[in-house]
């Protein structure tokens, strides 16, 4: 049976929280109002950013559940509905498993290179199915969806990355499409560049020798959590865009 939450309270899920964008989005969307769900496929460092939370006066919870497995993320889901009795948002941005493994080029990337990246995007229409009936019955929610530069400009050394980016970009404007006039807004934020705080972020400024000096050129976590309030809260357009490449 559902508990009652407060007709006040919303709830946000987090899925994909890391240290740089992901509890950035947590903290945006807990400044007003909303209670979170952090989801990641590790509870080891969920105590701190449920603290980090706390500390700002935000309620939040932490959840563990690997993407890939269905039956993982959908018990997750329905125990953040059943605890608060709703979901109101739900943002998406696995990170990848492999931060120390490169990409094959597009030109050597095989069909099971692409269904893997494939993984990563076939959970995101699970959460859709899971989370969208109950807006639909409420008239009211967001799904924000988080991807990949790569999903509008060609970078060929991506190789099938860039093939599941685009595939989320497409799956995140049909269903802005779909849904609004059903007072549900689904949109996507577009990536590109060296998310600040991140674990990605801390790999390649550890390794230089390896990656290269990236110097300036990052982008910072709270200022893309910033644009994805906005697109949830205005609602006046389907996609922003943070790149760090003119």
């Amino acid at each position: 049976m559902a508990l009652s939450a407060p007709e006040e309270l919303k709830v946000a899920v987090v899925i994909g929280v890391g240290p740089g964008l992901g509890l950035s989005i947590a903290h945006r969307f807990g400044r007003e109002g909303y209670a979170v769900a952090l989801v990641s496929r590790s509870d080891a460092r969920h105590e701190g950013y449920v603290t980090s939370l706390a500390s700002a006066g935000i309620e939040a919870g932490s959840y563990v559940a690997d993407v890939r497995d269905a039956k993982q993320l959908g018990s997750v889901l329905d125990t953040v509905a059943e605890r608060y009795g709703r979901v109101d948002v739900v943002y998406y941005g696995p990170g990848a498993l492999d931060l120390g493994e490169r990409p094959k080029s597009i030109t050597e990337t095989d069909s099971a290179d692409v269904q893997e990246a494939m993984s990563w995007m076939y959970p995101a229409v699970d959460v859709v199915g899971r989370v969208l009936p109950g807006m639909v019955e409420r008239g009211g929610g967001a799904l924000l969806f988080a991807g990949g530069l790569s999903a509008v400009v060609p970078m060929p050394p991506l190789g099938a990355l860039a093939v599941s980016s685009a595939a989320l970009r497409n799956y995140a404007l049909t269903l802005h499409a779909a849904l609004a006039d059903q007072g549900i807004y689904a949109g996507n934020l577009v990536i590109g560049g060296l998310i600040e705080r991140g674990d990605i972020h801390r790999l390649v400024t550890a390794n230089p020798e390896q990656f290269g000096n990236v110097g300036d050129r990052t982008l910072n976590p709270d200022d893309i959590a910033e644009g994805a309030w906005e697109l949830v809260s205005r609602r006046d357009r389907a996609e922003d865009t943070f790149s760090v490449f003119a």
